[in-house]
C-alpha cells in the first residue's frame, strides 16, 4: 500500500520518536501527540498506551525500535479483530452501496466494478439513486469505464426498487457474476430514506439473497462521517464500510476508529480519485503503512 494511505501522517508525526536513544517520558507524550494527531480518538488512544506501556514494562526494554514494532502490532491486532474478506460467493452476488450523498458513493461503485472486473468477474450496475438525474450518467459513466454492464431508470423518478429488481433479473438471465446497486443517499428524512432502502431489499430478496451491503464512508469528515451515517449503520443491516478519500488530507487512526466504534469491519479503501484506487483492506500492510 502506498504510504499516501494516511500512514504519513503517523509515521511523519513520530518520524524522530524511534531514533532516539531511550524510551523516556517524552516518548510516551510524543506518541499520544502522535495518535490524537491521527485521528485515533482519545479513548483508543488511551487503550493503546496502556498496552504499549504494560509490554514495555513487562519486557523491560528501554529500546524505541522495541517500542515502534509493539506499536505496529498492536494496531495490526486491532484492525485484524474484524474479517475484511468480501462475500461474493452467490451468483449472481448482489451488492447494495449505501451512503449520504457527497462521500463519493457513486465513483466508489465505479471503482468497486473496476476492481472486479479486473480480477475477472462480470458485473452489472443498476441506477437505482433515481432522485438524481446527474447520479445515473455519472454513475453510467463510471461503469462503462470500467468495462460493467449499466441498468437505467426506464423513465426519470422510476422507483429506485424497480430498478434494483430490473438490475438483479438482468444479472440472472445474463449469467452475470456480480450485481451492484447504487441507492439514494439523501431523502426528505431519514425515515423515509431508511424505508425506501428496506423496500428495496425487500424486492431483491424475492429474487434471492443480497451478499453484501456495503456503507460508504468519507475519510476526510471522520467522526462528523460516522454521525452521518448512523441510521445507514442503524437500519441499512450494513456488512462492511468503504472508507474513500484516504489520501494526503486523511488520517489513518479513522480507519481503526471507526472500525472499534461500529462493530463493522473495513472491507474496501479507497486512495486516490484514479478509477484504480480502489483496493480491498489487508490489516497487516495497512498498520505497516501507519508505522513504516
Amino acid at each position: 500500500m502506498a504510504e499516501s494511505a494516511g500512514g504519513w501522517r503517523l509515521g511523519g508525526a513520530m518520524r524522530g520518536l524511534f531514533t532516539r536513544p531511550t524510551i523516556d517520558e517524552g516518548t510516551w507524550d510524543d506518541l499520544e501527540t502522535a495518535l490524537i494527531g491521527a485521528d485515533f480518538g482519545p479513548d483508543v488512544t488511551d487503550e493503546i498506551l496502556d498496552q504499549l506501556q504494560e509490554q514495555v514494562n513487562r519486557f523491560r526494554t528501554t529500546d524505541p525500535a522495541d517500542l515502534k514494532r509493539m506499536l505496529r502490532e498492536a494496531l495490526e491486532e486491532r484492525l485484524a479483530a474484524f474479517d475484511p474478506t468480501l462475500t461474493l460467493s452467490d451468483r449472481p452476488a448482489v451488492v447494495l452501496v449505501v451512503g449520504v450523498n457527497g462521500v463519493g458513493k457513486t465513483t466508489t461503485i465505479g471503482k468497486f466494478a473496476q476492481f472486479l472486473t479486473s480480477r475477472g468477474r462480470s458485473v452489472v450496475v443498476g441506477a437505482a439513486d433515481t432522485f438524481r438525474a446527474a447520479a445515473v450518467d455519472q454513475l453510467a459513466t463510471w461503469a462503462e469505464r470500467a468495462g460493467a454492464d449499466v441498468v437505467r431508470p426506464q423513465q426519470q423518478g422510476q422507483d429506485p426498487a424497480s430498478v434494483a429488481y430490473q438490475t438483479v433479473d438482468h444479472a440472472t438471465r445474463t449469467g452475470t457474476d456480480i450485481a451492484i446497486i447504487d441507492t439514494a443517499g439523501r431523502l426528505q428524512t431519514k425515515s423515509g430514506l431508511m424505508d425506501e432502502l428496506a423496500k428495496v431489499r425487500r424486492v431483491v430478496e424475492k429474487l434471492g439473497p443480497i451478499a453484501e451491503v456495503l456503507l460508504v464512508l468519507d475519510g476526510t469528515t471522520g467522526q462528523n462521517g460516522v454521525a452521518q451515517a448512523e441510521a445507514f449503520i442503524e437500519h441499512a443491516g450494513v456488512t462492511g464500510l468503504v472508507v474513500t478519500k484516504l489520501d494526503g488530507s486523511a488520517k489513518g487512526g479513522f480507519v481503526l476508529r471507526v472500525q472499534q466504534q461500529t462493530g463493522i469491519p473495513i472491507k474496501l479503501i479507497g486512495q486516490g480519485e484514479g478509477i484504480g484506487d480502489l483496493t480491498g483492506f489487508t490489516p497487516h500492510v495497512f498498520a505497516a503503512s501507519l508505522v513504516p
